[in-house]
């Protein structure tokens, strides 16, 4: 059983780290997430910028730099970045923006349209919203113009599962991801999800797990192994995810 970590977490207080909403997250250093791992199959994954790092790039391209060619990164940018800077951050690992509008840290959700075409356009980037997802109407029009979009954690909750499916139909990729901060029926969602798009779905552990009611646990992996098959689950846990962030 093979495994691409589609979302997890570096915090490395060697380099900035700002109080988001009055939190301030533990230390989880690049040997921290290896030793938690050490005994599942993980081949790669995307660390992803928390609200608490801001458009600090430094943590991020240190973190890829011990973590390997098979480790790439989404991060957090101003919408004033050149088209330089984004192309630099490309040829060190970065595949990706991230909007994080639940916890915020990264620039507003007013610049999506323009700023998710555009780092598209020029490196080639998808864009990653954490979002409630009963919040989507008011920005589901915008989304289904842009050419890649995932949505992390499931989309949080039930209330807005018949938004997030809608955008699945639409080609929106969803991370199968923090089953321990969700206020939804995490089995139902995969498998309407799944059924869907089964290019949709990619698991990550979450990992350190931030402000999460409970932590990622190796139960979360288990509930794939046993709702799918073993196309579906390979899908689920590597393929989808290598090929978002690869291909």
């Amino acid at each position: 059983m093979r495994m691409f970590d589609a979302h997890f977490h570096i915090i490395d207080y060697d380099f900035p780290i700002t109080e988001n909403q009055g939190y301030l997250p533990p230390s989880y250093v690049v040997g921290d997430y290896q030793h938690e791992i050490a005994e599942l199959n993980v081949l790669g994954g995307a660390v992803i910028s928390g609200s608490f790092q801001g458009f600090d790039q430094n943590y991020l391209l240190n973190a890829l730099k011990q973590l390997g060619s098979t480790y790439c990164g989404v991060t957090q940018l101003p919408f004033t970045v050149t088209d330089e800077e984004i192309l630099k951050l490309n040829e060190k690992g970065i595949k990706g923006l991230r909007f994080n509008v639940k916890r915020g840290g990264s620039e507003s959700l007013a610049r999506l349209e323009y700023f998710a075409a555009r780092v598209y356009e020029v490196a080639g980037w998808h864009s990653e919203l954490y979002i409630d997802t009963q919040d989507l109407p008011e920005i589901a029009k915008t989304i289904e113009k842009l050419p890649a979009i995932s949505i992390d954690h499931l989309g949080l909750s039930e209330k807005g599962l018949p938004h997030l499916l809608k955008l699945v139909e639409q080609g929106v990729r969803v991370k199968a991801s923090g089953f321990g901060r969700v206020e939804l029926n995490v089995e139902n969602a995969l498998k309407l999800i799944y059924d869907i798009n089964p290019d949709s779905l990619m698991f990550g552990t979450d990992l350190p797990s931030t402000r999460a009611k409970r932590p990622f646990e190796f139960g979360d992996m288990k509930m794939i192994l046993q709702l799918f098959d073993e196309q579906a689950t390979d899908k689920i846990l590597y393929t989808n995810a290598f090929n978002w962030y690869f291909k």
